[in-house]
């Protein structure tokens, strides 16, 4: 090496280490970060449209809430459709704060609420990853986290899905806690544990994955803690003794926010049976194939994974493979390795048994991941140790690992300039793999839950206002839910299920609703080049070319 590479070396080589060994600026960043993404959802929460689940939702809340107010004689919730498979925890709050803020827009509180759940997911993240492999890790974990549209924009949207994932992470950071510190975990992490597996198990039967980590850690550590069988068995009834507290919390949360789950035995295992077996007749497509959502291969999910993680998030994945086949050899001759390996067992099988999961069941599937939101946390803090790893692997190479870091950095940049460009559209956000969301177009599921319309709703507004003499209420044919149009229109428009009648029709372009009807398209919602929604004016229309296909 001349001399000049030398001093250049040793230049780079204090300044990395100085760099490795400041976790104080991982915290400072992390805590910046998630102050910015707090001030985001602030700013941001009204900018995004209904989605296609939320009425019925919403009804239920205020359902659940009647069953309360008439003293538990109004039973209707438990009549309404389907949902009384679901926990209420999200929509009986969004329900009682309807009634403390009447003059706030319902659907707008929905989704700063909603922001609140994923914002608590993404701080449970972050502490489950730097309690796990420091404060890099974590700042890792949450960067890979907010930088994945499915998380970030859909936080405001995804009203059980979000505050579910948020709940799960929050079940695996008290797991982790109480693992730590057995046979005599500390009350206040039991405590920890029911609350958050009481609020899990409020919103969806799906929480029963979080007692299975929770039960193969207790089994796990027993295993690890004593030579036969029956000492080991004695370890693990002393370590569920220790458990009632988080026990009857939990049971006490599920009732309160899902009181049809108590109200027969058998009530919870019809949940679980009915919602892995059940398939509404709706079609979803991957990779440019159309099929019915009870068809979809048990890879579907994997698929998805593959498209919608931003790339730093995959390299951050495959790093952490790699540093668990790394560690895989000390598991057999090292007690402190399989003590570590202990702590990270559950967060492992939060990533990566539900995927396992739908690759040998292939279980009725669309809208991509939305129904597994809760993998994202979980692989995010793998994929925050991961990134860790590597930078102490590097160490030798400190002019290598700097230009690692920056091109990480540049990465992280990428990923939220391209979700400041889709915005409010941030769900839609795919990877290069897919080729970005151009790529996207008759191969992967995009606006599913018509969030355009409200857009589009807009732009009509705006239009009827500059024609002007209007001379009756305009119909329009909305392809999504009515009532996610009727929230944002006023009294000149009314929204009809007559298609054929319609004055207007708004549509998003996913699964090619939009050309359902004809008509010139007067408005369209754009994001990098791609149609995501369009507005017909059908008025002038002959009564052949009015026929819906």
């Amino acid at each position: 090496m001349s001399r000049s590479g030398e001093a250049t070396a040793g230049t780079l080589a204090p300044a990395a280490r100085a760099f490795a060994l400041s976790p104080a600026w991982a915290l400072r960043l992390a805590m910046g970060l998630l102050a910015a993404a707090g001030l985001f959802a602030l700013l941001a929460f009204r900018h995004y449209g209904i989605s296609n689940d939320e009425e019925v939702q919403h009804v239920y809340g205020r359902l659940l809430l009647d069953f309360y107010t008439s003293g538990f004689a109004d039973h209707s919730a438990f009549a309404y459709k389907n949902l009384y498979l679901y926990g209420g925890l999200f929509d009986l709050i969004a329900a009682g704060l309807e009634r403390l803020f009447p003059a706030m827009n319902v659907w707008d509180l929905r989704h700063l609420l909603s922001a609140g759940f994923g914002l608590g997911g993404a701080l449970g993240t972050w502490l489950l990853a730097r309690r796990l492999a420091g404060e890099w890790a974590g700042l890792g974990a949450l960067v890979l986290l907010l930088a994945t549209g499915a998380w970030t924009g859909a936080m405001f949207t995804h009203t059980k899905d979000v505050p579910f994932a948020a709940t799960m992470v929050w079940s695996l950071y008290f797991t982790v806690r109480v693992l730590e510190s057995l046979p005599r975990p500390a009350l206040r992490d039991v405590l920890g544990l029911g609350f958050a597996l009481g609020c899990a198990f409020g919103l969806r039967v799906g929480a029963v994955f979080a007692v299975f980590y929770l039960g193969v850690g207790l089994m796990a550590w027993a295993w690890m803690g004593a030579a036969d069988l029956r000492s080991r068995g004695g370890l693990l009834l002393r370590a569920a003794q220790g458990l009632w507290p988080a026990v009857l919390l939990a049971f006490a949360l599920m009732a309160l926010c899902w009181p049809w789950s108590v109200m027969a035995p058998e009530n919870l295992y019809t949940a679980m049976t009915t919602f892995s077996h059940f398939s509404f007749q709706l079609t979803t497509i991957l990779d440019g194939e159309v099929m019915k959502n009870g068809d979809v291969p048990g890879t579907y999910l994997a698929h998805y994974l593959l498209v919608r993680l931003p790339e730093l998030f995959l390299i951050g994945i495959s790093l952490a493979a790699l540093a668990g086949v790394r560690a895989l050899p000390g598991l057999l001759v090292s007690a402190q390795a399989r003590g570590e390996a202990l702590r990270w067992l559950p967060v492992v099988l939060a990533a990566g048994f539900p995927l396992a999961y739908t690759l040998l069941a292939a279980p009725p599937l669309y809208n991509g991941i939305r129904h597994f939101t809760f993998l994202l946390p979980p692989l995010a803090v793998l994929g925050g140790a991961g990134l860790a790893a590597a930078w102490r692997w590097a160490q030798p190479w400190p002019r290598g690992r700097l230009l690692a870091l920056g091109a990480c950095a540049v990465l992280a940049l990428g990923h939220a300039i391209n979700l400041a460009r889709l915005h409010p559209y941030e769900y839609v956000a795919y990877n290069s793999i897919a080729g970005g969301l151009h790529g996207t177009q008759d191969r992967w599921e995009q606006d599913y839950w018509a969030a355009t319309v409200k857009e589009l709703v807009a732009d009509l507004r705006t239009r009827v206002s500059r024609e002007g003499g209007q001379t009756r209420p305009y119909l329009v044919a909305v392809c999504a839910e009515p009532l996610q149009a009727a929230a944002w229109l006023d009294a000149r428009f009314q929204v009809t299920t007559d298609w054929r009648a319609a004055d207007f029709f708004i549509s998003p372009t996913h699964m090619d609703c939009h050309t359902a009807m004809q008509g010139r398209i007067v408005g369209e919602v754009v994001r990098e080049g791609v149609e995501l929604g369009v507005l017909r004016d059908r008025r002038g229309l002959a009564d052949d070319e009015r026929i819906p296909r």
